[in-house]
């Protein structure tokens, strides 16, 4: 039989259980689909065709034996800066990269919640722009408009959600790396708490500032993604308290104290919140009001936040810049923020990661106030793909800081944020944040699901490309 491409993740894992369709099935129509859609959408860099089928198999053989597990058959897709065993992790760069040993913890959580790890998705060179394009694979294209990126870094997930390939994927956010792929492709994109789903092997991502987060239609689906990729190695350095995201998304959140937050956050570079992205924003404040919460414009205390961010992300950038095996084929301004990297690295990185508990002292604080804040998640439509492709170092910083200003001070905190789809700007998707505290995932899950409910954002599609094989079309 046919599978629904529109079925999310919940649906997909209660049919496999409920013998519906089977695993080999499921996953063989996934499959067609992806490679249907690679030269147009370009979603994936890895595609483990005979590994995923025989995942597949062994998952039947276990459900036909009554084992139940919460992800028990369902393909999903990884971010290829995860590792995945017998397959290599190029993390956006050029050459041929080896075949790693191990899963990373949070592949290896999925896999033992019974997913099938289909493939790895595209990301730019070291997840640090906000499209998904370079020499290494090409450009990955938006299933709501081709001409326009899908966002970055987590852009190959993301497209591969919005275009029904799988029902949901994981990604990395290091400075809004799911949230503004899942703004710009009508998504719901979650970026826990740090420490929530493990990035091991690495004990830290970029200094702290990258976790891994989840990417799907629903925020159901993203919350059961988020469920069963969490936890931890025993050696990772944040291990916070357990939540329980997919209980919340049926709990009423309350009558909540929220900040509508339109002011970007200091940067070097200007910002200016584009009028229409802000109508649409405005709009779900609207919304919040209409559902009885309180909502009060009002920014949180940043002060000069970025001044610790840029040591942080660049000595991440160098640390992964020396180990790159093909240091020659990476991209100029990588190598130019390596560098950047490296005098940051002494006084100035440990001055920032000491200034995060000020910072926590003090945004923590706003939070007596309010209790959740709602924020752009960008300040722009996705720009066309190939406008920041060959920019200049500067010239790129100026497009990034210019699209995408609202993120990055969450990856610093390392609190839970969610984008959730704010509507449209010129047929583009563009998405709003919701931001909390440590660990207040639960609080900002059941309030996204209250909207969810409202707005029925998961209902609208966007053309299915001609490539792609769509019966729900």
């Amino acid at each position: 039989m046919t599978y629904d491409r529109s079925a999310g993740l919940v649906e997909t894992a209660r049919a496999l259980a409920d013998g519906t369709i089977t695993s080999r099935a499921l996953v063989e129509q996934t499959l067609a689909r992806i490679h249907g859609s690679q030269s147009t959408l370009n979603a994936f860099r890895i595609v483990r065709t005979r590994s995923a089928l025989a995942e597949a198999e062994a998952a039947d053989a276990q459900l036909a034996a009554g084992v139940r597990k919460p992800l028990l058959g369902v393909p999903v897709a990884v971010k290829d800066d995860m590792d995945v065993a017998g397959e290599p992790t190029a993390f956006g760069c050029q050459g041929e990269f080896p075949a790693v040993v191990r899963d990373g913890e949070a592949v290896r959580r999925l896999r033992a919640a019974g997913a099938v790890i289909v493939g790895k998705t595209n990301t730019c060179e070291f997840g640090q722009w906000p499209f998904t394009e370079g020499p290494a694979f090409g450009a990955t294209r938006n299933p709501w408009s081709p001409e326009h990126t899908p966002g970055g870094s987590s852009g190959g997930s993301a497209a591969a959600v919005a275009a029904g390939l799988v029902p949901a994927a994981l990604g990395s956010d290091g400075a809004g790396s799911v949230r503004i792929p899942a703004s710009w492709t009508h998504l719901v994109g979650i970026k826990p708490q740090r420490g929530r789903i493990s990035t091991w092997p690495r004990g830290e991502s970029f200094q702290g500032i990258t976790v891994n987060g989840t990417l799907a239609r629903t925020v159901a689906d993203a919350a059961l993604l988020l469920d069963a990729a969490a936890g931890n190695h025993p050696l990772d350095p944040h291990r916070p308290p357990a939540v329980d995201a997919f209980a919340a998304v049926g709990r009423d959140p309350g009558r909540l104290r929220i900040a509508l937050a339109l002011k970007p956050p200091f940067t070097a570079l200007p910002a200016r919140l584009q009028p229409e992205v802000r109508a649409r924003v405005v709009e779900l404040a609207g919304k919040l009001g209409d559902l009885g919460h309180t909502v009060e414009e009002a920014d949180p205390p940043y002060g000069q936040i970025g001044l610790t961010f840029i040591p942080r992300a660049t000595a991440g950038i160098a640390e992964r810049v020396r180990e790159a095996p093909f240091p020659a084929l990476l991209d100029r301004r990588t190598r130019d923020a390596a560098r950047l990297g490296g005098l940051l690295g002494g006084v100035p990185l440990r001055a920032a990661r000491r200034a995060e508990a000020v910072l926590h002292r003090r945004i923590g604080g706003f939070f007596t106030s309010y209790d959740v804040v709602l924020a752009p998640t960008t300040a722009a439509p996705p720009p066309a793909i190939g406008a920041m492709l060959r920019l200049g170092g500067l010239a790129t910083d100026r497009a990034m800081i210019a699209a995408c200003p609202y993120a990055w001070p969450w990856n610093v905190l390392g609190w839970p944020g969610v984008n959730v789809p704010a509507g449209f700007v010129g047929g583009l998707p563009v998405g709003a944040q919701l931001l909390g505290p440590a660990n207040s995932e639960p609080l900002l899950l059941s309030l996204a699901a209250q909207l969810e409910a409202e707005l029925r954002w998961h209902e609208l599609w966007p053309r299915p490309l001609a490539t792609v094989d769509s019966p729900a079309a």
